[in-house]
């Protein structure tokens, strides 16, 4: 009779995404902040890999994950950029507060995707503990997270065209569509 290998690691994927009771999300860790290396889970190994790295003098400005259990309309789940005092690890989970939406396309050939990205603090964490809605922080910091994702996908070959920044609200429609499409 043969052995049953057993599994390497759980699928972050299937996780919760939000507490229900507080409305909390849960977010999975793929890229930490500083990090040039792009990370991202791979659904078939149930591993994270590498999947690109980024020119010498750019890196991640925050940590950067996913949201379990929802499907944006890029065809993955929904990003989130964390706002947190240290970087954390690819595969940790993380409860977060919901700020508010960076909403963006990208355009790549003649093919336009929405591709947006929640905007989260942290529950545990000192230096972003006062942020409770996108407007607590200061405009010239959004506009730089904006400028990143303008340049990070013009790196990959594409363009992205930002569509502005919502509230919490808006955020959270956009998470009931994506776990409808999960």
């Amino acid at each position: 009779m043969a052995k049953k290998s057993p599994k390497s690691l759980a699928d972050p994927t299937q996780l919760k995404p939000l507490d229900k009771q507080d409305g909390i999300l849960q977010v999975i860790i793929e890229t930490p902040k500083g990090s040039r290396n792009k990370f991202a889970f791979d659904p078939d190994q149930k591993i994270f890999v590498v999947k690109a790295v980024l020119p010498a003098g750019m890196s991640f400005p925050h940590d950067f994950g996913f949201l379990p259990r929802t499907i944006a309309p890029d065809g993955d789940p929904i990003d989130v950029l964390l706002l947190m005092d240290e970087p954390a690890f690819p595969g940790i989970a993380v409860r977060a507060r919901l700020i508010g939406i960076i909403e963006g396309e990208q355009l790549e050939g003649k093919t336009k995707t929405r591709n947006d990205r929640l905007l989260a603090v942290v529950e545990a964490n000192h230096q972003y503990a006062n942020v409770r809605r996108l407007q607590d922080l200061p405009s010239r910091f959004i506009h730089e997270l904006e400028e990143f994702f303008v340049n990070y996908h013009n790196l990959e070959g594409k363009k992205y065209k930002l569509l502005g920044c919502k509230n919490r609200a808006a955020a959270m429609r956009m998470i009931q569509k994506a776990r409808k499409a999960a």
